[in-house]
């Protein structure tokens, strides 16, 4: 059996990019046959549509975590704050996901929902660092401890992919023992 795994929806090739792209990766389709995937777009799921204005982590002592950082997710433009929706959406998805045994995500890189490490955060004074972690992303690691993770432009490399996969069916199997 197939170890099922989590990915950013855009990565299958599926066109739910802010500008109604995709970012469909070689090294995905290079797992296609030894994995089950079980694709997630967080902010089309949390009703942003397609296409959308894009959105950004912001800096914000009343924010929720992400990394190091305390955040609200904005859009660019209008400021709108989808932080709280964001965070309850992803909170229950991520219960679901858990419950489906998943036993590693494939992220988008960079992605202010889904991005595992170094996240652009725009700060007051005009500056952006490359500190926070996409929203869905600090839901997956903090409900999910230990589950293999990685972001599509790592996988590029066979090696850490190679290092992945083999991450996965460890965690699959420890899984699947204690659920007997």
């Amino acid at each position: 059996m197939k170890p099922r795994v989590g990915i950013s929806r855009c990565l299958l090739g599926d066109d739910v990019r802010y500008d109604g792209t995709n970012r469909r990766s070689g090294a995905v389709l290079a797992l296609e046959g030894e994995v089950e995937w079980v694709s997630v777009c967080p902010e089309v799921d949390v009703g942003m549509g397609v296409p959308r204005e894009p959105i950004q982590l912001v800096a914000s002592g009343a924010g929720v975590s992400s990394a190091r950082e305390r955040v609200r997710l904005q859009g660019v433009t209008s400021r709108e704050d989808w932080t709280g929706r964001m965070e309850q959406w992803a909170r229950d998805r991520v219960g679901a996901l858990a419950a489906e045994r998943i036993s590693g995500f494939v992220l988008k890189a960079r992605s202010p929902s889904c991005g595992p490490v170094g996240v652009l955060v725009h700060h007051e004074d005009g500056y952006a660092t490359p500190s926070g972690r996409g929203l869905f992303a600090e839901a997956l690691v903090a409900a999910m401890p230990g589950l293999p993770t990685i972001d599509e432009e790592w996988l590029e490399d066979e090696v850490a992919r190679a290092d992945f996969i083999q991450r996965v069916r460890q965690f699959a199997a420890g899984t699947a023992r204690t659920n007997k």
